[in-house]
Formats: C-alpha cells, sequence, structure tokens
C-alpha cells in the first residue's frame, strides 16, 4: 500500500528563474530571476518525471500580484516625488520623517498601519520589489519543465495537482503560502489558509522545495512547522523533507537562506537532496 507523500513546490515562477536565452520569448525577461532557480526547477522537473508515480499529492503556490502594490514602486514615492527604486527597504520611521510617502495621499493611514503591525511582528521589513508575477503575465507563468513534469503527473495518476494562488491583496506581503504577513481582517485570502493546511495533515512525507529559499520557502515552511507542531506535536516536524538542491535565495540573502534550512533541521526536518528522496518515492511508486 502506497504511503501518503506530498510534494509542495513553492512560486516555482518565470520571473523568479534565471531562465537562459533560449527559454525566453522574444521580448520577455524575469523580473527578479534568482540565481540557480532555473537549475532547482529542472531538478523538481526531473523528480517527478521519475517519481512522481510515488507521489500521492503536488501542490504548487502561485505568486498573483496586481502591478499596484504596497511592496511595489508604483506604490512609493520618494519625499520630494521622486522614484523609489526597487530593493529599497521602506520602515514606518521613513514615512512618518517624510522620507518616502505614497503615491496617493489618502493610502498613508492604511500603509502607516501595515508597516507598524509588520514590524511589531518582527519578521520581515517592506521591502520594495521589482513588479513581479503580476496576474495574467508571462512572468506569473509557471517554469515550463515543471509545468510539463506536473501535467504528465496529472494525467499519468488522473489527479489534478492543487494550484494556491496568493499576493493579490495589493496591502499586505504575502510570502507565505499559509497566511500573509499582515492578515486583513475583511479579506479571507489573507488569513490563515486552513484548507491547504489540513491536505499536509495525513502526509507521511511532505517535500519543500522552489523560490526563494530565504523568502516564500523560508515563510510558507515555517508556517506550516508551526501548525504541524501545533496539531501533531514535535515529533511530527520529522515528516518535514527540504529538498535542499531544489530552491535558491533571492541575491543578498544567502544567509536568511542559511539561518533558515539551519533552524529547521534543529526542529526536527530532514534536508535532502532531489537524487536522495528519489528512491524513496520510487520505492513507494512500487508499493
Amino acid at each position: 500500500m502506497k504511503r501518503s507523500l506530498h510534494l509542495l513546490v513553492i512560486d516555482p515562477q518565470n520571473d523568479f528563474c534565471d531562465l537562459p536565452a533560449a527559454w525566453l520569448p522574444e521580448g520577455a525577461a524575469p523580473a527578479l530571476p534568482v540565481p540557480g532557480a532555473h537549475a532547482d526547477m529542472l531538478r523538481v522537473a526531473r523528480l517527478i518525471e521519475e517519481g512522481g508515480a510515488g507521489l500521492t499529492q503536488i501542490s504548487v503556490t502561485l505568486d498573483a500580484h496586481h502591478r499596484y502594490d504596497i511592496a511595489h514602486p508604483t506604490f512609493w514615492s520618494t519625499g520630494d516625488g521622486g522614484v523609489v527604486a526597487p530593493f529599497t527597504q521602506i520602515v514606518a520611521a521613513d514615512v512618518r520623517s517624510g522620507r518616502y510617502q505614497p503615491r496617493r495621499p489618502e493610502a498613508l493611514p492604511r500603509a502607516l498601519a501595515y508597516l507598524d503591525a509588520l514590524e511589531t511582528a518582527g519578521r520581515y521589513q517592506l521591502m520594495v520589489w521589482p513588479v513581479h508575477c503580476e496576474i495574467g503575465s508571462w512572468g506569473q507563468n509557471i517554469h515550463a519543465a515543471v509545468r510539463a513534469a506536473y501535467n504528465g503527473w496529472e494525467v499519468a495518476q488522473l489527479q489534478i495537482v492543487a494550484k494556491l494562488s496568493k499576493g493579490a491583496n495589493p496591502w499586505t506581503e504575502h510570502y507565505s503560502a499559509v497566511m500573509a504577513e499582515v492578515p486583513d481582517s475583511e479579506d479571507p485570502a489573507t488569513q490563515l489558509n486552513l484548507a491547504f493546511l489540513d491536505t499536509l495533515i495525513p502526509a507521511e512525507r511532505i517535500y519543500v522545495c522552489g523560490e526563494a529559499a530565504s523568502h516564500c520557502v523560508k515563510a510558507s515552511t515555517e508556517h506550516i512547522a508551526d501548525y504541524l507542531e501545533q496539531q501533531q506535536g514535535k515529533q511530527a516536524l520529522s515528516r518535514l523533507v527540504l529538498l535542499s538542491d531544489c530552491m535558491s535565495p533571492v541575491t543578498g540573502f544567502e544567509v536568511q537562506q542559511r539561518d533558515f534550512l539551519a533552524a529547521m533541521q534543529a526542529r526536527g526536518a530532514r534536508l535532502a537532496t532531489a537524487a536522495e528522496v528519489l528512491p524513496e518515492l520510487q520505492k513507494n511508486a512500487a508499493g
């Protein structure tokens, strides 16, 4: 009898992948390429192709943003009306001092309330990212090799890959597939995603991969680990397997990835490569 093995692929999208020129449509370019992500995604695709018969569920999370978003340059200007460049961090004190301001003046109270709540939570500071994963764009699409691999799995297994969209609320960052950084009380899509979390409870193994390890993989895995521990005790974290060669950090955030992996390992999760887990999947396929 098959064991329940769940593969979670976080944000395997074009905008996050350092795709070579041959993979790019004319005029297209990734908005926020993570060095190493293309190779990561090829390994994920190969794992699904060669071991997918041993997987009982695949879930894919998808960043889905509007162009106007609190974490995009379109939202902000400098105090003198200038452009705020991507990769600028903004804290509440910057806004109160007039260094940065929302382009729409009426957005100021809500933006300040968000920054205060974000800083109180202590997980992240607001980062102004390049416009990325805009809903309906090529950049939001899934890496072609990963999509082809899971399409093959869907046909062979007569199942669907669960796709979880996140990030459409322009007033909060949504790194985690489980919950926005500051949930909006009027938007259920930003609140704790119990329906998704409960699909993980039966799994004997939850294999986690995707982009970027320093941000969305980190945030999602932390929330998942907290929920598993809350529901089933600390021993449940041994069911988490982080595919260390199927994720990479945003440039400049290598320490965040290193510390995240070390912290998860200390909590009981396992680190493994795709090649190391492939025999587990193949054995499960054999029953």
